[in-house]
């Protein structure tokens, strides 16, 4: 197959679509631009050794490539959403051709005008609850403490252990009560909200036990009320910790389920 007949869509925007070049590599020959009834794909030719249907799925299995890939993505989508709203695609949407890029567009025309709508005038931000679990109760007694030699030590262990028991509860209703006015008074703020799952922290690498973790879309004029809604850490019950990140392109809120593969 001719390389030229495989396109890589990075996202959509509203025609005309002309952005600044991403800040780090790309994936294939240069960023181009391909226009279909008001909307713009961002787009570029990439090699079919990479990008055609057989040699993706076994790449998707790279995690190398497939973070080179993230990164190329990412790069493209950032520097476009400074200039414009833009409707990120899913990593790896690959067309064939032009042809299918307009495709691509005009199956998607509506939903991808929806979004730009939703989207225009908004970005996102993201905000996680982690419970510190080293600021809790104290740890169980070591192995063999459970074998108390006097009644007396015995009814004292119990009570130690039923006390660790109320305080961890405690915590975790306090965990539950932070999170649920937090994200309340947030998306009193914002336009739209996503609950994602909780991540694990032997998977992020991050410390503490993530208890919230949300999508905000805030509009730029309700950015400075967002932001008040954040609580100090100073009013945290001991043991929680709040992280923010962005502002972000929207990529939580897209919802638009243009989807093309490298089919025939």
């Amino acid at each position: 197959m001719n390389d030229e007949n495989l396109w890589y869509v990075y996202a959509v925007v509203r025609s005309p679509g002309t952005v600044g070049p991403p800040a780090g590599d790309t994936l294939g020959g240069g960023l181009a631009t391909v226009d279909h009834r008001g909307l713009t794909a961002l787009a570029e030719r990439v090699p079919a050794a990479d990008f055609d249907e057989a040699p993706l799925r076994e790449r998707l299995e790279d995690l190398d490539w497939l973070a080179r890939v993230a990164r190329a993505h990412h790069g493209v989508v950032a520097e476009a959403g400074r200039h414009t709203t833009v409707v990120p695609l899913r990593l790896a949407t690959v067309c064939r051709g032009e042809q299918g890029v307009r495709r691509l567009l005009e199956e998607g025309e509506d939903r991808l005008l929806e979004a730009l709508d939703r989207l225009a005038g908004a970005r996102e931000w993201g905000v996680k609850l982690y419970v510190d679990e080293t600021a809790g109760p104290p740890a169980a007694e070591p192995a063999g403490s459970d074998r108390p030699e006097r009644a007396g030590s015995g009814r004292d262990y119990l009570r130690r252990r039923l006390g660790q028991q109320r305080a961890r509860q405690e915590a975790d209703d306090a965990a539950a009560r932070t999170a649920r006015h937090l994200h309340e008074a947030l998306a009193r703020a914002a336009a739209d909200t996503v609950l994602h799952p909780p991540q694990q922290a032997r998977l992020s690498g991050v410390p503490g036990r993530n208890v919230l973790n949300a999508a905000y879309l805030v509009p730029e004029d309700r950015e400075q009320r967002f932001r008040d809604a954040l609580p100090p850490p100073d009013d945290l019950h001991t043991g929680l910790r709040v992280e923010v990140t962005g502002p972000w392109v929207p990529y939580s809120f897209t919802r638009t389920g243009p989807e093309e593969g490298t089919g025939p």
